[in-house]
């Protein structure tokens, strides 16, 4: 595989997170190599691995505006590897700006762990900024999540032109990797009718398993435990353990 895969929606409380830190301990289950990349400043991705954000050192930030081999940052959980982050992250946005080739310091960075990983997945910030641009930048895909709401298209305009833009000027290989529908509940009709408008909009890209609202998905990151860790034989669990199958194959047909 050898995949980089950015996680990334700008509209907050999708599922994205979640999705990164589930996706990553499944892929590891499977018997791949699964390292998660942390960008989102707010380190919930770190914490959510178990791994203790506040006393973690170095981090992404080291990584991006220091220079610290990304190797060195690397925490081996028994889930998966974690390049983490904590809200140290929150100014390197702003020290990027001035940068050399500011849009590409998170692929240079990832660079030499080439061929180390199946899989990278980047955890982005909820928002169309300097720090997901460089994700954007950085990675061969990008993978969506979607929440079955009233506002799920919010925003996925604007993320779409933006992959447009890197595409034609920053990074010609990107593609979409997939949509993920997240928070479904197969007892409503509005799930079905915003998933149904989802489809519409991007027909084949969005994954025949969804991920349905359930209780322990939300209680595990508490516990800094992947779902299926925490609870392997829940719902949420076999959810993303399905997902994680489909990923798998859908990427195995297009792997770059």
């Amino acid at each position: 595989m050898g995949k980089v895969v950015a996680i990334t929606n700008q509209k907050g409380g999708v599922g994205k997170t979640t999705t990164c830190i589930n996706l990553a301990c499944a892929l590891k289950n499977t018997g791949r190599k699964a390292l998660l990349c942390d960008m989102d400043p707010q380190g919930n991705a770190t914490s959510g691995s178990g791994v203790e954000k506040t006393k973690i050192l170095p981090t992404m930030y080291d990584v991006l505006i220091r220079g610290t081999p990304a190797a060195d940052a690397i925490v081996r959980t028994s889930y998966f590897d974690v390049l983490p982050s904590n809200q140290s992250l929150s100014g390197a946005g702003v020290e990027l700006v001035g940068a050399e080739n500011r849009a590409h310091v998170l692929r240079d960075a990832l660079a030499p762990l080439s061929g180390q990983y199946d899989v990278t997945l980047i955890d982005c910030p909820p928002s169309l900024e300097m720090l997901t641009l460089n994700a954007l930048c950085a990675a061969d895909s990008v993978l969506i999540p979607v929440q079955c709401e009233y506002f799920a298209l919010e925003g996925i305009a604007d993320l779409i032109s933006t992959m447009r833009m890197i595409k034609r000027e920053m990074n010609t290989g990107i593609e979409i990797e997939g949509v993920l529908l997240t928070m479904y509940d197969a007892r409503t009709n509005f799930s079905a009718q915003v998933a149904a408008e989802i489809k519409k909009y991007f027909k084949n890209k969005v994954y025949t398993v969804s991920i349905p609202r359930n209780v322990r998905i939300s209680e595990a990151p508490s516990h800094g435990m992947p779902v299926m860790a925490y609870e392997r034989n829940s719902r949420g669990a076999q959810a993303y353990n399905d997902f994680c199958a489909e990923f798998i194959k859908r990427v195995e047909k297009n792997p770059r």
